[in-house]
Order: structure tokens, then C-alpha cells, then sequence
């Protein structure tokens, strides 16, 4: 192979060693020099798509993958001008999410190819096709694309296309029920990348692949695993969107592990690194956001990161219906949710399940919480049926705690709080052997409701007294719960946040602390100082470093010069595969290359403002809304290592966002020594 890059092409010169020492644009630099002097030949034009790919400069290594195909095709070389037209395919397909430009390179290789014999380019060919029609739900034809992709990567050395079809072929038996011959199938195809059987690049679309499974079957054991050795490759290999893609996979794990703090500093990260690939994809880190922030009791932040996913056509559900039940909103979280599991998704993606049950798991789970709020107990137990039967197959330990809690809400519901108590302490458990300590917690709130309908008042008040305290040690706001019977509030005298030196003396509720000072808790004295106040997050930063924090500073365009031509010619891409559609009467494939229309023009449109001016990303209130809630949550999070009922009665009281608050609890007095 020599024309996608999947393989050992030639280097040349000084460009190709900084490409193989990872020093990307060092390369692309010395091959743009080469161009000023020169056109690039064919081999060139590869090696700059490569290492402009690696650079993160997307739209440029698209160009150069096109140029290179034409330049070939000149040549007369017309299986190097396919082999370059099906990298452009599959970059295209893995970074955009568009399946209208990625058919049309398809179907411009397979021209290019004719009835020639069989090649690597076929094999190459075959796995992209494989994804692409994985992505768009066809699991039929995918199946039999991935089979020629194995056996055509096994006959000519290609050992990604067999790598990544035999992939394909696990996850489908793992859709379709087949879960440990498609597990079996999987570790066999991890063999491919420990070994060093493929190059960097191949490496690390396996390793996403690997970690996609297992996050959609809810492996997280698995999936952590994976995610660490991802994480290791990655130092050494950081190839353009996998850096963010590594820090997106990671985000889910912490928060999982209820590493809050963290989790919120990959989430944004991604973002970062996502945001020059324009694709629609990039609403996925901003989804893992929302899902962490809205975990944080951060409202209003979770509002804004999911909806701007949404904006860019990804699906933020269920979370977008969590965030509306805790805010009170039951009638259009149920609506929410309900439409999303009658109208799945079209929107092809790699990174959740394309087909099957498993697509449909956390919607259940959503539904059977907020359904048991509305009092609509026909739908719980009906989406609790299902989401049992989702279980059963599958039989992941977090599937099954998730609908242990399920039937737990549900005969909660119906009154039979003596059996509800058995399922939520299953769920409890489960929870807890997976290694998720919020949704333990949420399990224990539960449970505790469930104790106190059978009257034993005792046991609830330490289900829910455990449940808040782990809640304060990650970080996170739980919702519901019940007032301590037979507890009187503290008096003023006992309530104190006084800084002496580098330590902060803490007193509530008859019990003093002393804890290391931080940037955090100085937020935290200015809202104590103060109830009911809102203070701008730049004022709570000005106030920290002394200097009135200015708004500005942006992160640049939202979409650059290049990514708008970008756009504009796949708009013309789109537009053929749409002409096809119609002369074939393909409705599917109609619809499917008009979602991708009326997705380009909606970002083409969001990236201009008044005045046709272009729109920036990034102000410095919002980074300033995001740094200033991690220090809030860090140092809630450290006030409960030493000090469990006041970070309790921070995690319920201290309200976050671009505006942030101290709303005294009305039973505490609000007369703080700071």
C-alpha cells in the first residue's frame, strides 16, 4: 500500500522522518515548502494528508487525499487514484458523519477500480463500506461487506481492513444478541493491536472501535481497560481527532467513577480539540458535558451544553429530558423522553449502538425515573418490562442494576414497598461491584423511600444520610430526600468559614474542621458572606487575582475559511447523492442525504452573525462559568473528606452557572463568621 496512508508508504526526506517521530506540523511545514517550489507528487500528497490529519488540520488533509486522487488519475494509475478516493471516503465517514459524500467517493473509487482484479484498495474499500453502512443501521448489508472485507484484508496484507471488519462483525453479534461470541470475536481483534500488527493510525481506530462496544454493551470494565491502553497510545501517537476522541471515552469513566472534577476537565478538553473537526460529532463531548454538569446540580451549564448538542444535530438524550425532570419540568421530561424512544435517531454514528436494543437501554432507564415522578405508572412498568428483557440478554452488571432500580421505582409506585426494598438493595449492590458510586447513591435515596413507606423511619435516615454523604465526596447534587426527623438546626455561633493562613477553620452543625485553603473555598466565603447575592463568575475571578476579568479573549471562529469552502463543496456532494437517490426511488437514502443537507446549512448559518460577521467560540465568561464550578466542586468535594454534613449542606445550597449563589437552607441560620 502506498496511497491512503494505512499502510508503510515511502517518507520523503526530512517531512517523512518528523511524520514518523509524531512531529506533525513540522511536516506539513516542510511540505508546504516543497509546494511553493513545486506541485507535490502522488506519494507527497499522502504524506501531507497524513500528517495534516495528525496536525489536526482536517479539511486540509481531505484536500490533499483529493488532489492525490486526481493527480493519479492523470497519471493514468487509476488503482492508486481509488485507493486515494476511498481514504477520502473513509476519513470523511470517521470525522464528519455525512454518508451523502462519503457514497459519492465510494462510488468514484469503484469507477476508478472497474473490473480489475482484486487489491488492497478492494479490501479497503470493502471495510469502509462496512461502516458506512454499519453507521447507518443497514446490519444486513454490513455484515456481508464486513465478511469481504475480512477475507480480502486477509489475502492481500491489509491487516486494518481485516481488523476493522472483523470488528464490525463482533459488534453486530453483539447487537443482535450474541454477546459472548461477539466478545470472544473481540479480544481476538485486540490481539491485532497489542501485537503491533497494525500502524498508529490503524491502532488507534481499533482501540475506539474496542471501547465503542464495550461502552454500548455497558462493559465499563472493559471499556476503562481499553480506554487506559487508548490513553498510553495516544502519548506517542497523537493522530488529529483520536486525542479527543481518547478524552471523550475518558470523561464517560470518570464520570462513572464519580470522579467529577475531572471527568468536567476531559468533557471541555474534548471539546477544545473536537471543535476544528466541524462534524456533527462534536455534540458528542458537548452531551458528556451536559450529562456531567447536570450530575453536578450545575443547571444552567447543563442547559447550555445540551442544547448547543443538539444544535449540531447530535441527540442528547436521555439527558436532555433528566435535566428538564430536575428542573421541575415532569410533563415535558416525560414527552421528551417518549418521543425519543418512538423516534430513534437517525444520525449515523460510530459511538453509540446503530441498531438493536441496546440503543434503546438508557432511554428505559430515563423513562421508568421520570414516568414514576409523573405518577404514570402504566408507562414505568411497561418500559420496565422492557428494559429487564434488555438486561437478561445481555446481562452486563450495569444493565442489570440499572433495571433492578427500575422495578424497584416501579413497585414503589404501585405500593409494594416491602418488595421494592429487595430490588433496590440488588441495585445498591450491582451498582456498587461496577464501581459507580452516584448511582449507587440514587439507588440508596430509593431504597430509603421505600424504607420509610414501611415505616422504618431509622434505616431510611441512614440510607439517605450515606447516599448525600457520597454524593458531597464526588461532588454531585442529589435530588429529592427527606428532612432528618428529630434533628434541630444549628445555632449562628456554630456556623463559621474563617480563613487563618493557608487553612480555612469550618464549623457547622456542633463539629469544627480545619482544611487546607483554596482557591474554591475563597469563592465559597464571598457567597457565604453574602446569601442570596448573585456574583458574575468574572467578579468571582476578578476577586481572586485582583484584576477586573474583562470579557473577550474568544477561542476564534466557529468554523474556519477552509471548513466554510469545505462545507460548501460537500453541499454539491450531497446534492448528487441526492439526484441518485431519486433517479433509483431509494426514500431511505433520500432522507439520510437531507438530513445531511439541512445539517451543513445549519452550521454554515450558525457561523455567521450580524452582518454576515463571523461568529467566535469561547468567551471568557463561559470559561470563566466552567473554571469557577470546578473549584466550587473541588472544594465541596475536599470540605467532605473531613466534614460531611457542611459539604451536605453546600451541595443543596450553592447555586452555580455564569451567575452563582449562596440560598440558605431556611432551617440553618444564615449568620456566618467568614
Amino acid at each position: 500500500m502506498t496511497a491512503s496512508g494505512l499502510g508503510q508508504a515511502p517518507a520523503d526526506g526530512r517531512a517523512g522522518a518528523a511524520l514518523d517521530r509524531g512531529d506533525f506540523r513540522a511536516a506539513v511545514a516542510l511540505l508546504r515548502e516543497v509546494e511553493e517550489q513545486r506541485p507535490l507528487t502522488p506519494a507527497e500528497l499522502d504524506l501531507l494528508g497524513r500528517s495534516a490529519y495528525g496536525a489536526g488540520q482536517f479539511e486540509a488533509a481531505i484536500t490533499a487525499w483529493e488532489q492525490q486522487s486526481a493527480a493519479c488519475h492523470s497519471l493514468g494509475d487509476d488503482v492508486a487514484a481509488a485507493e486515494a478516493a476511498t481514504t477520502v471516503a473513509m476519513f470523511l465517514m470517521m470525522e464528519t458523519g455525512l454518508m451523502a459524500p462519503v457514497r459519492g467517493w465510494l462510488a468514484r473509487a469503484e469507477r476508478l477500480l472497474g473490473d480489475r482484479p482484486e487489491s488492497p484498495t478492494h479490501a479497503l474499500l470493502a471495510m469502509t463500506h462496512t461502516y458506512e453502512r454499519f453507521m447507518c443501521g443497514d446490519a444486513e448489508a454490513s455484515a456481508r461487506w464486513a465478511e469481504q472485507a475480512i477475507d480480502l484484508g486477509g489475502r492481500h496484507d491489509v491487516p486494518l481492513a481485516a481488523a476493522l471488519g472483523r470488528v464490525a462483525t463482533a459488534r453486530l453479534m453483539i447487537l443482535t444478541g450474541a454477546v459472548e461470541p461477539g466478545l470472544s470475536l473481540l479480544d481476538e481483534v485486540a490481539v491485532s493491536v497489542v501485537s503491533g500488527e497494525l500502524d498508529a493510525l490503524g491502532a488507534g481506530m481499533v482501540y475506539c472501535e474496542l471501547i465503542c462496544a464495550m461502552q454500548g454493551l455497558a462493559q465499563y470494565d472493559r471499556a476503562e481497560q481499553w480506554t487506559e491502553a487508548m490513553e498510553r497510545w495516544r502519548v506517542g501517537h497523537a493522530y488529529g481527532g483520536f486525542i479527543g476522541r481518547c478524552r471523550v471515552h475518558r470523561a464517560e469513566i470518570l464520570r462513572l467513577r464519580g470522579a467529577c472534577s475531572a471527568a468536567t476537565e476531559e468533557a471541555l478538553e474534548a471539546c477544545r480539540e473536537l471543535r476544528p473537526w466541524m462534524r456533527r460529532e462534536f455534540g458528542w463531548p458537548l452531551t458528556e458535558l451536559g450529562a456531567i454538569r447536570l450530575r453536578t446540580g450545575d443547571l444552567v451549564g447543563a442547559e447550555a451544553a445540551l442544547l448547543e448538542a443538539l444544535g449540531h444535530g447530535w441527540e442528547p438524550q436521555p439527558w436532555l429530558a433528566l435535566l428538564r425532570l430536575a428542573q421541575g419540568q415532569v410533563g415535558a421530561a416525560a414527552a421528551m423522553i417518549a418521543d425519543a424512544l418512538e423516534h430513534p435517531c437517525t444520525v449515523p454514528s460510530k459511538e453509540w449502538p446503530p441498531l438493536g436494543a441496546l440503543r434503546r437501554a438508557p432511554l428505559l432507564v430515563a423513562q421508568v425515573e421520570i414516568c414514576a415522578a409523573a405518577g404514570d405508572v402504566g408507562t414505568a412498568r411497561t418500559a420496565t418490562g422492557q428494559l429487564s428483557g434488555i438486561a437478561q440478554t445481555y446481562r452486563s452488571r450495569a444493565l442489570s442494576a440499572a433495571a433492578a432500580l427500575a422495578r424497584g421505582r416501579l413497585l414503589l409506585a404501585e405500593g409494594d414497598a416491602e418488595a421494592a426494598v429487595g430490588e433496590c438493595e440488588a441495585a445498591v449492590t450491582g451498582w456498587s461491584d461496577v464501581g459507580a458510586p452516584y448511582e449507587a447513591a440514587v439507588a440508596q435515596l430509593v431504597l430509603a423511600d421505600a424504607e420509610r413507606s414501611l415505616g422504618r423511619g431509622v434505616h431510611a435516615e441512614l440510607r439517605e444520610r450515606a447516599a448525600r454523604a457520597t454524593a458531597a465526596r464526588i461532588g454531585a447534587a442529589l435530588a429529592g430526600g427527606h428532612p432528618t426527623p428529630g434533628t434541630s438546626p444549628p445555632t449562628a455561633s456554630e456556623c463559621a468559614f474563617r480563613r487563618d493562613g493557608d487553612v480555612r477553620t469550618v464549623a457547622f452543625a456542633g463539629r469544627t474542621v480545619v482544611v487546607r485553603d483554596l482557591k474554591g473555598m475563597r469563592y465559597l466565603a464571598r457567597l457565604l458572606a453574602e446569601p442570596d447575592r448573585e456574583f458574575h463568575v468574572l467578579d468571582l475571578v476578578g476577586g481572586e487575582t485582583g484584576e477586573k476579568a474583562r470579557p473577550g479573549g474568544d477561542l476564534g471562529p466557529v468554523i474556519d475559511g477552509q471548513a466554510r469552502a469545505a462545507y460548501r463543496r460537500r453541499l454539491a456532494e450531497i446534492d448528487d447523492d441526492m439526484a441518485q437517490a431519486e433517479a433509483l426511488g431509494d426514500d431511505t437514502r433520500l432522507a439520510l442525504a437531507q438530513a445531511d443537507r439541512d445539517y451543513l446549512i445549519r452550521e454554515l448559518a450558525g457561523a455567521f452573525g450580524l452582518g454576515g460577521r463571523v461568529r467566535v467560540a469561547g468567551s471568557a465568561s463561559e470559561r470563566a462559568r466552567a473554571s469557577v464550578s470546578r473549584s466550587l466542586r473541588y472544594a465541596v468535594s475536599r470540605i467532605a473528606e473531613h466534614h460531611p454534613a457542611m459539604a451536605d449542606h453546600l451541595v443543596r445550597t450553592v447555586r452555580t452557572g455564569t451567575y452563582c449563589r449562596y440560598v440558605p437552607d431556611p432551617r440553618v441560620p444564615t449568620s456566618w463568621e467568614v
